[in-house]
């Protein structure tokens, strides 16, 4: 890839500027998704040369076995002999290399859905006024106790106080 990559940069948020955040996302998956696909694409042409290496040297061995120092051509002889020679170890260890980078970009991927998941979260945590300013928690036993005496007070009736009149209508009787 052309553009230098600076992970640890790309997958923090800035909490302050969840809209340039948000506008940021699909570049930064655009760009470690190509680095993903681009891991894939090394690895496979490693294992490809790996194999390639593998049948070359295995050709060799059994073509001439004494310059592996084979006194029995067995097949388990000739794939030890093959996995002691200087190009198969260098075949197996870019495979190796290269599939190292390849799961470290696929890791960087899911980070970067990881991202989106927490930038999802938090736009909705500010839609619910989450970091409005400081607010003194709500003690839920004393209110419901507040509450009930001033449902106490207005049910009593006052001494001395007669009860509210209501006017009746009386019938008239004919």
């Amino acid at each position: 890839m052309s553009k230098e990559l600076n992970y640890e940069q790309d997958s923090s948020i800035d909490d302050s500027a969840l809209d340039v955040e948000w506008l940021r996302q699909p570049e930064l998956m655009m760009k470690y998704t190509q680095l993903e696909a681009q891991g894939q694409q090394e690895y496979e042409q490693a294992e490809l040369n790996y194999k390639i290496t593998r049948a070359e040297m295995d050709k060799k061995v059994r073509d001439n076995p004494d310059a592996y120092n084979l006194s029995k051509t067995t097949e388990t002889a000739i794939q030890a002999a093959v996995r002691t020679t200087p190009e198969y170890k260098e075949a197996k260890d870019r495979m190796i290399d290269a599939q190292y980078d390849w799961n470290m970009a696929k890791a960087a991927v899911r980070s970067m859905y990881a991202k989106k998941e927490a930038l999802e979260n938090l736009v909705r945590l500010h839609g619910q006024l989450y970091f409005a300013g400081p607010s003194v928690p709500r003690d839920l036993n004393k209110e419901w106790a507040k509450k009930q005496e001033e449902k106490k007070k207005n049910k009593r009736i006052k001494i001395g106080q007669p009860p509210e009149k209501t006017k009746r209508r009386r019938r008239r009787k004919k």
